[in-house]
């Protein structure tokens, strides 16, 4: 008998996270957890044999803890997974979009639904997270009060949608990846993969320039840059970065030599497989 993987992710049952870990592993069993902290803590002690953890969005960007969390994690990417992020104005059973005066959710899906907020004229409250909005609402029993969470919220929670697809943005969509205590290098050759690393450059003139010279020059295509500073230091900063490839494909070696010569630090936190949508990009940019 195959054991059932147990999926950490932060929020509560029927968050977004939650939603990401049943399309992408149906049989496992999902794992709320308070806090980014306490659900990097479960993979990292055991407790948890993978994590689900969103690190960017196409409307509100980077999720940041997550960047300031993760290279001081230990922890690997070994996959990632999109989702598309479709929002419903849920409230308790028989409420009326008249009867709302209030609506409650995590400030990036307060931030993605302005439009529809605006046209009620109710008051925006920011909360925790999408689910734990939505189980409130569900507790507190007044009818002036409306939720913004997923459709699995409102039926884990027991409520009415009253609006259906509500996001601003249709192209709303979540970057997910998945995180183990071990890497688990995809295997060269096995299809179109991702590189992610963590760096840092050496204190020298024009030192990242020079450090990302290499991937230009041997056609290596880098899909993200990120930059933030560690401990607090205005002068210390650290990238994160995505690069299409396998380290072991002729072009990035030679890239990653170079970059590891401007390097103080560097480090490889996965490489896994690209998520089908990836594919899309170079048709959204066509359009």
């Amino acid at each position: 008998m195959s054991k059932i993987l147990k999926i950490a992710f932060q929020g509560e049952p029927g968050a977004n996270s939650h939603i990401a870990i049943s399309e992408a592993y149906p049989t496992a069993e999902a794992m709320p957890c308070p806090t980014f902290e306490d659900a990097l803590s479960a993979i990292s002690s055991g407790e948890a044999d993978l994590g689900m953890i969103p690190i960017e969005n196409s409307v509100a960007g980077r999720v940041a803890d997550i960047h300031h969390l993760l290279p001081g994690s230990g922890l690997y990417i070994i996959g990632e997974w999109f989702l598309p992020i479709r929002h419903q104005l849920m409230a308790l059973k028989g409420t009326r979009l008249a009867d709302i005066k209030t609506v409650e959710s995590h400030v990036h899906a307060l931030g993605q639904c302005r439009r529809i907020i605006r046209q009620l004229g109710v008051r925006p409250i920011v909360a925790g997270d999408t689910a734990g909005s939505a189980r409130d609402v569900s507790q507190r029993g007044d009818k002036s009060v409306a939720a913004i969470a997923s459709r699995l919220a409102a039926d884990i929670y027991g409520l009415d949608i009253l609006a259906e697809d509500i996001e601003d943005e249709a192209h709303n969509t979540t970057r997910f990846v998945v995180l183990a205590r071990e890497p688990q290098w995809a295997e060269q050759n096995s299809g179109p993969l991702v590189t992610s690393f963590v760096f840092r450059v050496r204190n020298l003139p024009a030192a990242l320039y020079k450090a990302l010279g290499g991937f230009a020059t041997n056609g290596v295509n880098m899909t993200k840059l990120e930059s933030y500073m560690v401990d607090g230091n205005f002068f210390a900063t650290q990238f994160y970065a995505d690069v299409d490839g396998h380290p072991e494909d002729k072009g990035l070696a030679f890239a990653l030599e170079e970059l590891k010569f401007f390097s103080r630090e560097l480090r490889i936190v996965g490489v896994y497989p690209a998520h089908p949508f990836r594919a899309t990009f170079s048709e959204r940019l066509e359009g």
